[in-house]
């Protein structure tokens, strides 16, 4: 099925508004009563996304994480894979940067158009403009959660010479590698469809390398939205590190 360019212009116009909507409940909302903005955050993108997803395209279905129908579409179908705020810690706490907004269409299994933003950051990438990997400089950088750095990542900062980049969002690492500021975003410990649809929807459009960490294809649309692993990187690194997790689970 042959996307057109409106797909991937919705998807940059869709996330843009969410991610504007959410700095607009940071500034009126304040960051005192930090559940009630968490939670306004993730029901009040959710619905913009939604509704404006219905509107544009009233024929596609929709999978969120706010929300409890996950619906099954034919391979040959459209879904659109939408996490309306990835990062909720994050987006809590004064000063962050580190959340975003993620819209995705998938089709065939695969995620073709999509849209990141950094709101934060005034930043919103997408398939609708293929963003320029900058060439890299200095020593490997590798994105590691906040809260735990799991031994596939400390094994892989130790055999590749890499340095620890902390992060909150799935969305915000990578874009980091999007952006040039790491080269490596490995993650084991699962997650769901809508952290990494849109974002390697981005990262796929500017050239970068995706894949499972033993370097199978990601898919998506499947009944158990539920993915064990992810691997973003240069394309040049794809080999080493793919050479490198093999070599941690001996």
């Amino acid at each position: 099925m042959k996307l057109s360019s409106e797909d991937h212009r919705a998807a940059e116009r869709i996330a843009t508004e969410a991610g504007e909507l959410l700095v607009g409940l940071r500034r009126s909302m304040g960051f005192g009563d930090v559940e009630s903005l968490r939670r306004a955050g993730d029901r009040q993108s959710h619905e913009l996304i939604s509704s404006s997803i219905e509107h544009r395209f009233p024929d596609d279905a929709i999978r969120s994480e706010e929300s409890t129908s996950h619906p099954l579409v034919d391979l040959r179908g459209r879904l659109w894979v939408v996490d309306p705020l990835d990062g909720t810690r994050e987006f809590g706490e004064e000063g962050r940067t580190d959340f975003a907004v993620h819209v995705a269409l998938v089709v065939s299994g695969r995620p073709e158009a999509g849209a990141v933003a950094l709101p934060a950051r005034s930043v919103v990438l997408s398939t609708a403009a293929p963003p320029h990997i900058p060439e890299p400089s200095g020593r490997l950088r590798l994105l590691v959660s906040r809260s735990r750095a799991t031994p596939l990542v400390l094994g892989l900062a130790e055999l590749m010479e890499a340095d620890l980049v902390e992060m909150g969002s799935a969305g915000a690492k990578t874009m980091a590698v999007v952006l040039g500021e790491a080269e490596i975003y490995a993650h084991e410990g699962g997650q769901y469809e809508w952290d990494s649809a849109a974002p390697v929807a981005v990262a796929l459009s500017a050239g970068l390398h995706c894949s499972r960490i033993d370097g199978t294809p990601l898919t998506y649309a499947h009944r158990d939205p539920w993915l064990p692993d992810l691997l973003v990187c240069r394309p040049e690194l794809a080999a080493p590190t793919l050479d490198a997790i093999a070599q941690l689970a001996e």
